[in-house]
């Protein structure tokens, strides 16, 4: 339980980071978003036994699925405004795209890595 909260942890500050560092700005809903997000790359690198580029690729597309429906919620439904994609190739509802995802790929192949070593040790 503790391992599981400090992944989260890392995701959330992690996520926060690179939205800061990307765009200026963060949302709280986009901690929460990068703690589930990790806690997705982890899961997925220690519960498919496939080579590195294919997990890669399956947590990118998880955690845009993830980023689908908390836009869905937090944008849509509440209107809260957090991102909008409508302006990008590909978009689908404004919520997400082609190119975040790709983004998503090169961030999740180091983060796929780590964890198939620390689980070899």
């Amino acid at each position: 339980m503790r391992e599981r909260a400090i992944t989260f942890c890392t995701g959330a500050l992690g996520y926060g980071a690179v939205e800061l560092a990307w765009r200026g700005s963060t949302h709280w809903t986009m901690l929460l978003a990068g703690g589930l997000a990790l806690l997705l790359i982890e899961g997925i690198s220690d519960g498919l036994r496939l080579p590195l580029a294919l997990q890669a690729a399956a947590a990118a597309a998880a955690i845009t699925l993830l980023e689908l429906a908390a836009g869905l919620v937090c944008n849509r439904l509440l209107g809260w405004q957090v991102w909008d994609y409508s302006r990008q190739w590909g978009n689908l509802w404004g919520q997400i795209c082609p190119l975040y995802s790709l983004f998503w790929f090169a961030l999740c192949l180091p983060w796929v890595w780590m964890f198939r070593r620390t689980r070899r040790s």
